[in-house]
């Protein structure tokens, strides 16, 4: 429907809809924009859907960028790599730059196209409101949180978030990541390098010193999609409990976002011997030594994107704020056990509230997409004995067998790369 208000959209589109919403790291996006909204209370799915206003799809690889601009793991955009209908289309949502020699650049605006995007979204929500089909959602919010448009949805009794992203669709590699294919990884012969290659994004956000009317920020989300089915069950529970626990702890201020604690779980599955990624039972260990590499992470403000590993995320966070969230973190390492019991009781309150909405509105019976007996989005209090196990079982001591790939047999604690 928004294609139809000015075609201005392509008209054999491809949308990405990633499970979780930009508050839970499926995408590189910066938070601090982003209005809180909490599952239970205000929804009780979240997606996140990319919806490509440009597509480059008959480029051979490597695809080169204009860079020169703007900092690692971003670019500008210039229109001049699409046909002159194109240009014309989308002139309204450039930035212009004359040249010495007289020629006009037009550059694809992330801001100009986020405003155009959240208008002609609620051009047509209102349509829809105003002529209810049978079998259509209920819209009942449309926010805008910087160029991220959030809708949420009534389907039945369930309500489901949706942040809505206008980006730019690629087929191929960047040059800049081309180096990232040359190294040895860990999804190496469980899916082919096609699979994790076959495209990449540009999203609407900036680096911290960057023009935010210009820089566009390359996002990996198709291939994450793809690597996600290389990690083992045990180490996804590790990575989701982690998550819950950051997200409650480090909100305010948002100097640290899940996605970190993503990229830091890929880079540690390059680390670590398959062997003892695939034990079936090391949770626990997972789930602590991602919290030692956090707080690593922290103490050095160095967070290498995954697939450009010069690039690093920290590297604006101010010593103070590092220090803020690493004595956080420090706390949570001293006694994990209670943290995630802590965790999993606000995610069973906001699950108890959901199914009381349920009841109480809705003669439908749905179930709870987010029920007590568990899914990939909430942790198991299982985990949480079990790191009280080993917290018990080794007094004083930091389980963190998960962090170093020479000795994965006993504890130790790890410091700017020294083991004690």
């Amino acid at each position: 429907m928004v294609q139809k208000l000015d075609q201005k959209l392509p008209v054999a589109n491809e949308y990405l809809l990633l499970s979780g919403g930009v508050r839970e790291g499926v995408v590189d996006m910066d938070l601090d924009e982003l209005s809180v909204y909490a599952r239970g209370t205000d929804y009780d799915m979240d997606f996140t859907l990319l919806v490509p206003a440009l597509k480059l799809h008959d480029r051979n690889q490597p695809v080169t960028l204009d860079m020169r601009h703007s900092a690692l793991c971003h670019s500008w955009l210039s229109l001049r790599l699409f046909d002159e209908g194109t240009i014309n289309k989308w002139k309204d949502c450039c930035t212009m730059v004359d040249h010495i020699n007289g020629a006009t650049n037009y550059f694809f605006s992330p801001t100009l196209v986020a405003d155009w995007f959240y208008e002609s979204i609620s051009v047509v929500l209102v349509e829809i409101q105003k002529k209810p089909q049978r079998g259509m959602p209920r819209v009942e919010k449309v926010e805008r949180n910087g160029t991220i448009i959030s809708v949420i949805l009534g389907v039945g009794s369930s309500r489901m978030l949706y942040d809505i992203l206008p980006v730019v669709s690629f087929k191929g590699w960047p040059a800049v990541a081309q180096s990232w294919l040359m190294e040895n990884h860990f999804w190496d012969g469980k899916i082919t390098e096609e699979e994790v290659i076959s495209g990449f994004y540009l999203v609407p956000a900036c680096s911290h010193k960057g023009r935010k009317e210009n820089e566009w920020r390359l996002s990996f989300a198709r291939s994450e999609v793809q690597l996600k089915k290389c990690i083992s069950a045990s180490l996804m529970q590790a990575y989701q409990a982690c998550k819950a626990i950051i997200i409650k702890l480090l909100s305010r201020p948002k100097a640290i976002s899940p996605y970190h604690l993503r990229s830091m779980m890929l880079w540690a599955c390059d680390r670590l011997p398959a062997t003892y990624l695939s034990q079936e039972d090391f949770s626990a260990h997972f789930l602590l030594g991602l919290i030692d590499d956090l707080q690593n992470c922290l103490v050095n403000k160095m967070c290498p994107n995954y697939f450009i590993p010069q690039c690093n995320m920290l590297e604006h966070l101010s010593d103070e704020m590092a220090m803020l969230h690493a004595r956080k973190l420090s706390s949570v390492r001293s006694d994990p056990a209670e943290h995630l019991r802590t965790t999993i009781e606000h995610a069973k309150a906001a699950n108890r509230l959901t199914l009381d909405l349920h009841w109480r509105g809705s003669a439908s019976n749905l179930p709870s997409p987010q029920s007590d007996a568990g899914g990939e989005h909430q942790p198991d209090d299982r985990l949480a004995k079990k790191l009280q196990q080993l917290v018990t079982e080794n007094p004083g001591k930091s389980i963190s067998v998960f962090i170093n790939p020479d000795d994965v047999t006993r504890p130790h604690f790890r410091i700017d790369d020294k083991f004690f």
